[in-house]
């Protein structure tokens, strides 16, 4: 249960079900949707499961290309075509002997795809399409797109897939994101965001066993293995997640908003939660928001662009760092089933120790010290002769960007009310996939400069780190509802 304000007077009679005014505590929507689900019943707990089942397939789409665009490093230009059964498009397409834009054209287009479906996809869920709608939709362009892939007939088509599959899969995580947290209270925020991030670690480990189940077979099978159950997860949401209740709310969609809190809320505040609503004495005003509202009120308002700015910042120099060492693991000369698999599970402690911190620690100070860990780590790691402690180093400095980048998520939705938290959520994704462009020329400039990619790595995450500095603490808070109430909350936080 979380702390708070004891919300009903003790002397309240339960034949009434009306809340006098003195009896409320309450002073925002806010708080009351606060008061509905700040249990965390198993209601509650099966939606946000549901809901972020979808990092699953999210995380298996974005990592699908190491398997099925792969080569065999003893294949030959002379040999490529000479299997009956080919597990890459390039020993199918002959593309050995192919120039490096051909063969990184297919990864280049996902995240180009990625890049564009975040701008497109960046309000909707905010405006006026909902939470819940977004993630059908993105789940569903994805996986359709991903299953049409396995009918490609050469690399030009399989690359416009791909920039389709990229484009739907853009918003999916942000989406589960916010709406897994909306629906519980601020004391389970952490739990949930970190249950989503560890559903995206499964499905890279499933990836992986999958992958190399079907080494032997086509890798068209591995599509179709993949993007089938995703396509049956969209109709299962469809029919069985609820939407946001407080998106419906800031839609003036309140008997929507109405059921689906009297579903989640114990049955002790059945009879109260109405009347409450009817007789709230402060009242906000729901607002219907057009399409790009929410973009236009972020960078309408200084405080906001400002925010966002910091934000994207972080999330830039975080990404470039995060991706690029997944990227770079190919060169390290392991197996590739178990270095996806090494690489999905040291992801995995880093979101039992996030959820830790976030209920212990400040984010700012932790944002602060892991990325800072990180660029060090990355910059010794550049420039250490033994092979084993630049792997330790390596190691370490990965874990610390996990745990950053599992920090910024929950910090990003806590920063910015519920007006605009899907669309500033999306940018700073965005600013992730912006940074994760710049990886592979750095990749591949450190093959003749081995100091270069790390030092720039470390060097990006640690000055993008410093700019947490300058944003707000939001340990313990709740999340505002509209701009009014965020500047409201934060002149009186700054001046007390």
């Amino acid at each position: 249960m979380a702390n708070s304000t004891p919300l009903l007077s003790e002397t309240e009679s339960p034949e009434l079900g009306v809340l006098n005014d003195d009896e409320v505590e309450l002073q925002t929507l806010d708080e009351m949707i606060e008061w509905c689900v700040e249990g965390f019943g198993w209601r509650q707990f099966l939606q946000a499961l549901l809901v972020s089942l979808a990092w699953f397939f999210d995380g298996q789409q974005a990592c699908i290309s190491d398997f099925s665009d792969s080569s065999d490093a003893e294949t030959t230009c002379d040999s490529a075509r000479n299997g009956t059964v080919y597990n890459s498009i390039v020993t199918e397409w002959g593309l050995e002997c192919a120039s490096s834009f051909i063969t990184g054209l297919p990864t280049s287009c996902f995240y180009l795809g990625c890049l564009i479906g975040g701008f497109a996809f960046a309000t909707l869920a905010d405006s006026s399409l909902g939470r819940k709608n977004l993630l059908v939709l993105s789940c569903s362009i994805m996986s359709l797109a991903a299953l049409a892939t396995s009918f490609s007939p050469n690399v030009w088509v399989y690359s416009a897939l791909r920039l389709v599959s990229g484009f739907g899969r853009a918003s999916i995580g942000t989406s589960a994101l916010v709406l897994s947290t909306e629906i519980v209270g601020k004391k389970s925020r952490g739990l949930i965001g970190m249950i989503g991030l560890f559903i995206g670690t499964l499905g890279l480990l499933a990836l992986s066993a999958t992958a190399y189940l079907l080494r032997d077979a086509s890798w068209r099978y591995l599509y179709v293995s993949t993007s089938a159950p995703a396509i049956l997860y969209c109709l299962l949401i469809f029919f069985y997640v609820r939407e946001s209740p407080k998106w419906l709310l800031m839609q003036g969609r309140e008997d929507e908003a109405m059921a689906i809190l009297g579903k989640i809320a114990p049955p002790t505040k059945h009879s109260r939660l109405k009347s409450y609503l009817l007789s709230f004495p402060h009242k906000q005003e729901t607002t219907k928001f057009n399409l790009y509202s929410s973009i236009k009120d972020l960078f309408r308002r200084r405080w906001a662009l400002t925010r966002l700015a910091k934000v994207m910042a972080l999330g830039f120099g975080i990404g470039m760092m995060y991706y690029g060492m997944l990227l770079g693991v190919g060169n390290l000369g392991f197996n590739i089933y178990l270095s996806v698999t090494f690489n999905a599970l040291l992801i995995i402690p880093s979101y039992f120790m996030s959820y830790f911190l976030l209920n212990g620690w400040n984010r700012k100070s932790t944002l602060l010290g892991f990325t800072m860990a990180s660029g060090v780590l990355s910059v010794a790691c550049a420039f250490v002769g033994s092979e084993s402690v630049e792997i330790g180093l390596e190691l370490a400095s990965f874990f610390c960007t996990c745990m950053a980048y599992n920090v910024l998520m929950i910090y990003t939705i806590e920063l910015f009310p519920t007006s605009v938290r899907n669309s500033a959520t999306s940018m700073m994704r965005q600013a992730i996939t912006l940074g994760v462009l710049f990886d592979p020329t750095l990749i591949s400039a450190g093959r003749e400069i081995p100091h270069l990619t790390y030092s720039v790595f470390g060097i990006a995450i640690i000055f993008c780190g410093f700019v947490v500095l300058f944003l707000p603490e939001t340990r313990g808070t709740t999340l505002s509802n509209t701009m009014d109430e965020q500047e409201q909350r934060d002149f009186a936080v700054n001046n007390p």
